[in-house]
């Protein structure tokens, strides 16, 4: 089994109905899994967990505090062309996203634009040439193994 791997990503938010929504208007699934607490979204390969912000600090024996705007973080999802990644960067703006910025070409050769959830999660879109993805819409970045001499 490999432990190098995410497998929930948990998201404090503060209206679990909105933010559900916004996730479903983005093409995750709701499931069944959650309670008046935590709501479950199902994506390719991985799964949003959105939780009561003040629950998730409880949860974690921290204090709520104020996020901050740029938290450090970003998550990404990447994309097969320019054209699919403005079409998923309009989707979320007209589902509810802040548009921190536009998609537009970028230093390292690809094209790339960030949104923001309404919690302010921070999402980068972005097509990268370089980093090709499978029929799932994976990137596999591992070298392949060399054949023995």
């Amino acid at each position: 089994m490999r432990d190098a791997r995410v497998t929930l990503v948990t998201l404090g938010v503060s209206d679990l109905a909105r933010s559900a929504g916004f996730y479903e208007a983005l093409g995750w699934t709701r499931t069944n899994a959650g309670n008046d607490k935590v709501v479950f979204v199902q994506g390719e390969g991985i799964v949003l967990s959105l939780f009561g912000v003040d629950d998730l600090a409880e949860d974690a024996g921290l204090s709520a505090e104020p996020l901050p705007r740029f938290r450090g973080i970003a998550l990404a999802i990447n994309l097969p062309s320019v054209a699919e990644t403005d079409r998923l960067f309009a989707r979320a703006v007209e589902a509810g996203a802040d548009p921190v910025k536009r998609p537009e070409t970028v230093f390292w050769g690809g094209y790339s634009g960030y949104f923001a959830d309404p919690d302010g999660h921070l999402w980068e879109l972005a097509h990268n040439p370089f980093f090709p993805l499978d029929a799932d819409g994976r990137i596999d970045l591992t070298p392949p193994s060399e054949e023995p001499a």
